[in-house]
């Protein structure tokens, strides 16, 4: 991504922080740190204050940062990263910084108190989130790219469900794929036959598929660091009038929330629209879990879709629309879509049918 990108990211957290009356802020957590400045190694801390702004890595990524790292001053060194600063005298006295309390331990926090006594450390939440929540052009290119890989390999496995093929052998070839065609896999892919369907994070297991099973398919790829999601579930052999009703109960609740998701709507309005459908249809105690989550950087990002989220949706949201319903012994149905919010209603990426696919 061009240095532009980051430049604007990085005017919009200061100005984050002088709303919040904020000299500056230490960023730690390694997501936020890759969001700002482009770093995508596994140890970094920054450090954005009034005069400066400054990247402490050590030795191992002396050329990696200098080839990645957009708008910091960087520094290299082996000591700790507060004692980089202490000694750099990169942290005047009196100033009122920021930290990320989400993503600070306990133990970090007391070096920070004893190492600058004259600092006024604010804990904050969600502040470098919030920002990366609105998604920018090329942000939302990868995510495209992401989700049209994902698209492709699904296609990919459909000869696989059906006997003498098990759930590991499809989720291991989708990896290999994705990893053939994209950055690789978004998360560890879940494959999902029978009863296993009812487990909504189910590990792949030896299994092979039968007749009568729905397959819960959850899988997608990652591209330039960004995450695609997407759930599908055909069934093995012919679908009995069961496979059929709750099917189409939970595939009219996932149109709904579509429908639903677009700028200036609650999230929790959202996660009503399908929640709502599946209670009135008999089936409520059976969706248990929230609607949709952001994807970014990280598969589960800001904001979410839940009964109690206090979000708003804005423009160029990335979130994923994922209603389901689980029954204990006999399998599960989820159906899942990653759209771009927008001004009147939302862009739905993924391509693959949402029609009952039955597989004889």
């Amino acid at each position: 991504m061009s240095a532009s990108i980051y430049a604007n990211r990085q005017e919009n957290l200061k100005q984050v922080l002088a709303q919040k009356d904020l000299d500056g802020i230490l960023i730690t957590n390694l997501t936020n740190i890759r969001y700002i400045c482009g770093f995508t190694g596994s140890a970094a801390t920054c450090l954005v204050m009034p005069e400066g702004q400054y990247f402490i890595t050590d030795g191992r990524y002396i050329e990696q940062s200098k080839n990645q790292v957009q708008g910091f001053e960087r520094f290299i060194e082996m000591d700790s990263h507060l004692n980089v600063i202490k000694n750099n005298k990169l942290n005047s006295d009196g100033l009122k910084l920021a930290f990320e309390s989400d993503h600070v331990s306990y133990s970090l926090y007391g070096q920070m108190i004893e190492i600058f006594p004259e600092t006024t450390w604010e804990g904050t939440s969600m502040i470098l989130e919030v920002l990366a929540a609105v998604k920018d052009s090329s942000e939302l290119a990868a995510i495209r790219t992401a989700v049209e890989v994902t698209d492709k390999v699904y296609e990919e496995i459909i000869p696989m469900l059906r006997p003498g093929y098990t759930e590991k052998q499809v989720a291991n070839f989708m990896v290999s794929k994705y990893r053939e065609y994209a950055e690789g896999e978004a998360y560890s892919p879940i494959v999902a036959a029978g009863p296993n369907g009812a487990l909504p994070h189910a590990i792949p297991t030896d299994r092979e598929f039968k007749e009568g099973d729905f397959v819960v398919i959850d899988a997608a790829a990652k591209y330039a660091g960004y995450h695609a999601d997407m759930t599908r579930t055909p069934i093995v052999g012919e679908a009995t009038e069961k496979h059929q009703e709750v099917y189409g109960i939970v595939k009219e609740a996932q149109q709904r929330g579509c429908y639903a998701a677009k700028a200036g709507t609650p999230c929790k309005d959202v996660d009503s629209a399908t929640r709502d459908y599946i209670t009135e249809m008999g089936y409520g105690d059976y969706y248990t879990h929230g609607t949709g989550h952001g994807l970014g950087l990280e598969i589960h990002t800001s904001p979410r879709f839940s009964p109690t989220s206090e979000e708003i949706l804005r423009v160029n949201n990335v979130m994923t629309v994922e209603p389901g319903i689980y029954l204990a012994g006999w399998g599960g149905v989820r159906i899942e879509d990653d759209v771009i919010i927008q001004e009147n209603g939302c862009e739905i990426l993924n391509k693959t049918t949402k029609d009952l696919v039955v597989l004889n």
